[in-house]
């Protein structure tokens, strides 16, 4: 015991930054990934053609790319057109480029469920698209994509990690580090993993906590 609270008082504290770390990376993705999904859906339902294949090409490439290649792409790749990023921002970048077309088709599905009566009758009473889209539509998608867009926010938490790989010191990084000197990664992977299903736990209970409440609402 004396051992283990020696560990925590040397490695907690960097334990705590690399989860706050974590956190930042995983809100900040989160609102790429739902500005460029929403984005992409919209396209996707557009009149005009050359938005709908922007939008299915977005979708299809990063649909079937791996998303390591996608953030190597973004932190080595854009520096030959001039673009230097940093690790925090080029991960952040790549992350909500890769979580926006999974947030694509989910918001798609959503827009799907809503009867197209819905939006006429909107338009008939003077609501303008804009306002019908923003004050009628999309309260009730985002109710019924609570769940699945739930579930994307936990993968593109633990995707965190892969930036591990661009020199983030996300949690797994800096476990690395630690193993480098003391030889010791059962201890540290598992610590990491125990983190990480701490976070995930505390984000699942905040959507089941954020469906109970639209539920009462409705």
């Amino acid at each position: 015991m004396a051992e283990f609270l020696s560990e925590v008082r040397l490695y907690g504290p960097g334990f705590f930054h690399a989860a706050w770390l974590v956190l930042w990376l995983t809100v900040a993705t989160i609102i790429v990934s739902w500005i460029s999904g929403l984005a992409a859906a919209l396209a996707h339902g557009s009149k005009y053609r050359a938005a709908r294949a922007v939008s299915a090409f977005y979708i299809w490439f990063i649909r079937g790319t791996p998303t390591l290649i996608q953030i190597f792409i973004i932190y080595f790749g854009m520096p030959q057109l001039g673009i230097r990023l940093s690790p925090f921002t080029a991960g952040v970048i790549a992350l909500g480029i890769n979580s926006g077309a999974y947030v694509a088709e989910i918001i798609r599905s959503g827009l799907s469920a809503i009867p197209r009566g819905q939006t006429e009758s909107a338009l008939a009473l003077g609501f303008a698209p804009t306002e019908t889209m923003k004050s009628i539509i999309l309260p009730q998608v985002f109710r019924i994509i609570l769940p699945p867009i739930t579930n994307e926010a936990i993968s593109t938490l633990k995707n965190t990690s892969l930036l591990s790989t661009i020199t983030v010191v996300e949690l797994t990084l800096y476990a690395q580090t630690l193993i480098a000197t003391t030889f010791r990664p059962f201890e540290f992977y598992i610590a990491v993993a125990l983190i990480y299903l701490a976070l995930t736990t505390i984000l699942t209970q905040l959507a089941a906590w954020l469906e109970r409440r639209y539920a009462a609402l409705s």
